[in-house]
């Protein structure tokens, strides 16, 4: 009878060892596709990303046209603005925000100034400069200089 006990106990502890084994440990996640961002007007928005932020405009499916616009934003990893926002809200540099490294901190400054977009600047603890400014339906941006 104790052998037969054993035996059972055995297996069941190399059933279930061989079972956890075969569990998957994480979600799997292999990389970022896209951000969806709900705005008020479709329109205003899509030239905001493309002439301020500079994003490429990535063809959207004909049925979609008046309710979507998607950018890509490098890397295989896009923007998807979705019509339809109806509340408002405002983002500080110390909530919600997107970081995004840019070239040159100088240019980038002199550019929103041109197009008279309004920014905070500070500097990092670490020296890094930073610019921190919202597109039109509030979602904060901040500006980056990758260091050298």
């Amino acid at each position: 009878m104790m052998k037969r006990l054993l035996l059972m106990a055995s297996l069941l502890l190399t059933g279930s060892t061989l079972f956890a084994q075969n569990q998957p440990q994480s979600l799997g996640i292999a990389g970022h596709n896209h951000l969806a961002l709900q705005v008020k007007d479709i329109q205003t928005s899509a030239k905001f990303y493309r002439e301020i932020l500079g994003l490429k405009p990535i063809p959207v499916p004909d049925n979609l046209k008046a309710i979507r616009s998607w950018f890509d934003i490098g890397n295989g990893q896009q923007i998807h603005l979705l019509a339809g926002r109806t509340a408002s809200f405002v983002h500080d540099k110390d909530g919600s925000h997107f970081a995004l490294f840019v070239d040159d901190i100088a240019k980038s400054e002199q550019f929103l100034t041109q197009h008279n977009i309004k920014f905070h600047k500070q500097v990092r603890f670490d020296g890094v400069v930073q610019i921190y400014f919202p597109d039109p339906d509030g979602y904060l941006f901040e500006l980056n200089e990758k260091k050298k």
